[in-house]
């Protein structure tokens, strides 16, 4: 699609009429038209309330002239799973899982490609393909060239291991000790519990991505689910594929 036909698109499944999109991204009804006739296009800074107007990213307003990829884990990128910045604008250069919300999420390569192997293992890779091709693709991405640079020095791993230790000390019984966390995105992980009234209650937002870990027990069909973040711990039990949650602990911190 052309800039024209997504701005078009865009704005009349929003039920936005040509006025009305305008007053919201601060221009004339008139340069709204010229853009949905092809004659012009919104500049940089208009672009950018375009996209946080409809949550789509620069590059699918101006018809996806590039193919984005994730410059931390070198995944292709949409705008289902593309990051935001602190501010909640779109980042195009990163995954929801690799930059959440302003801070990086990963600090060491080797723990990357660990979590990156176990998703690639089985579509096509073996494990050891998997490992050998991610070794040779992350150094040629933009965050481990600037990896100095853009590092915290590792205060967000601090940040990490500080959780899995207050985890453990729950002493929730029968789940194995948690290890690491990883970064989980919201609407992959935001079960409906059930209430005892009958009703079913999700504590996550779909947008966020949240810290946790899944951990199975040997010999037991369902798993333990751990997610966490600067506010909360969650733990959980279910069945597979996330069928028949149960809620065993919701803690403030």
């Amino acid at each position: 699609m052309t800039t024209q036909e997504v701005i078009y698109d865009l704005r009349t499944r929003s039920g936005l009429s040509q006025d009305e999109l305008a007053e919201k991204v601060f221009v004339t009804r008139q340069a709204v038209s010229r853009w949905e006739n092809g004659d012009t296009v919104p500049n940089t800074e208009t672009l950018k309330l375009l996209s946080n107007l409809f949550n789509v990213s620069i590059n699918t307003l101006l018809g996806s002239p590039r193919q984005l990829f994730c410059q931390c884990c070198g995944m292709p990128l949409d705008d289902t799973i593309i990051s935001r910045n602190a501010d909640s604008s779109l980042n195009e250069d990163y995954c929801k899982w690799c930059y959440a919300d302003g801070t990086y999420t990963y600090d060491n390569m080797d723990d990357l490609i660990e979590v990156c192997v176990k998703n690639m293992a089985g579509d096509g890779f073996s494990e050891e393909q998997a490992r050998g091709y991610l070794k040779h693709r992350l150094p040629e991405l933009d965050y481990w060239k600037r990896h100095t640079e853009l590092s915290d020095g590792g205060k967000f791993d601090a940040f990490k291991k500080q959780l899995v230790d207050e985890i453990n000390a729950l002493g929730i019984p029968g789940m194995p000790k948690v290890e690491s966390l990883n970064a989980l995105v919201g609407s992959y992980v935001n079960l409906a519990y059930p209430l005892p009234g009958g009703a079913a209650v999700r504590f996550l937002d779909d947008g966020t991505t949240y810290l946790g870990t899944q951990l199975e027990v040997p010999g037991e069909e369902r798993c333990f689910g751990v997610l966490a973040n600067a506010d909360f711990i969650l733990i959980c039990t279910y069945a597979e594929g996330g069928t028949e949650p149960e809620l065993l602990l919701y803690k403030k911190r």
